[in-house]
């Protein structure tokens, strides 16, 4: 009955996670630069800041040249270059960046421009590769991954038992996990790039950034196993699909959700996958370095959680099976059978 009910609260979390993020999605505070004249820029930035729901946040910059540069560093997500002899202005955006921030950036300043009877064409700077539909497959590609990471933990889990029997078998489990991540990262990078041609041209640190978040997936499930037995596979669930996948940057990204979802979004392995990838194919790897920090602390804290609770159980379990030996400091040797893969 404990375990129906466990269901269900996930079944409604579920629920509650997506439909929470993704049900009005609103901009906030996307930084935006302009290039104007000084007496211009300093009454529009003014005037761009101080929109309703403060969708913006715009900041002045001396030159294209300069705005150009913060887009493909992705440092900022657009720009307004201002004719100060017409009404026709330029907005440079980047779609790479995400199309759910470009095209809520385009709607705000065609909304701002109207007022002054402006208008603005866009030009992307960042355009999406012709197979990356709306920008999605990075999204899809680490969800794929973490996905294959946390099943096949679980998998292990539910066939050899969610509590390694002793410390050895913990870390001999987690070493199945790291031949798997290398091949779920080839695999799919073979299917997006040669195959697919879905993002091309980043094959190696896609098969990098693939096996390190499927080994990632696959030692956090590992840990929530051997912590709480059978419940930890509900914990998964709650990590990486109710909490991660919503909050990962992929059909909106972070600047459109939520604060409870934006601030979730970089903490999670899926947040941090999907924009590591997106840094990697549409801006040079550009300030990749916190995210993968993210991805690997979570690698790191799931492997460690895992075997030290391994160890935990394993002496707690010699406690109550041997209590005089364990009151000497002694510990009898294992079966011959704990050393062998499980």
């Amino acid at each position: 009955m404990i375990l129906i009910l466990g269901v269900l609260g996930l079944q409604l979390a579920f629920i509650l996670s997506y439909v929470g993020a993704f049900h009005a999605p609103t901009p906030s505070e996307i930084s935006i630069a302009v290039v104007a004249p000084e007496q211009i820029s300093s009454q529009l930035v003014p005037q761009l800041n101080s929109l309703d729901g403060t969708p913006l946040q715009a900041s002045a910059v001396a030159d294209e040249a300069t705005a150009r540069q913060q887009i493909l560093d992705d440092s900022t997500s657009a720009a307004l270059i201002v004719d100060p002899a017409g009404t026709t202005d330029r907005l440079l955006v980047a779609g790479g960046g995400g199309t759910s921030v470009s095209g809520a950036v385009q709607t705000v300043i065609t909304g701002a421009q109207a007022a002054q009877q402006r208008t603005a064409v866009v030009e992307d700077l960042v355009p999406l590769q012709p197979g990356d539909g709306r920008g999605l497959i990075g999204f899809y590609l680490v969800i794929g991954w973490i996905v294959g990471g946390y099943l096949v933990a679980a998998l292990l889990g539910v066939s050899a038992g969610s509590r390694p029997a002793t410390t050895r078998r913990a870390i001999f489990r987690l070493g199945a996990l790291v031949p798997y991540a290398v091949l779920s990262g080839l695999g799919g990078a073979i299917i997006v790039d040669p195959v697919l041609g879905a993002i091309t041209g980043h094959f190696t640190a896609l098969l990098a950034v693939g096996a390190l978040l499927v080994f990632a997936a696959g030692a956090v499930t590992m840990a929530f196993q051997v912590v709480f037995g059978v419940l930890g596979i509900g914990l998964t669930v709650l990590v990486f699909v109710i909490l991660g996948n919503p909050t990962a940057g992929g059909a909106y990204q972070a600047q459109l959700l939520p604060p409870f979802w934006r601030a979730l979004g970089y903490l999670l392995p899926n947040g941090a996958g999907t924009e590591t990838i997106r840094r990697i194919v549409y801006f040079g790897g550009q300030g990749i370095g916190i995210h993968l920090a993210v991805i690997v602390a979570w690698a790191v804290i799931g492997a460690l959680v895992a075997v030290l609770a391994a160890r935990f159980h394993y002496h707690r379990a010699l406690a109550v099976e041997y209590p005089v030996a364990s009151r000497d400091g002694a510990q009898p040797a294992p079966a011959a059978s704990d050393s062998a893969l499980a």
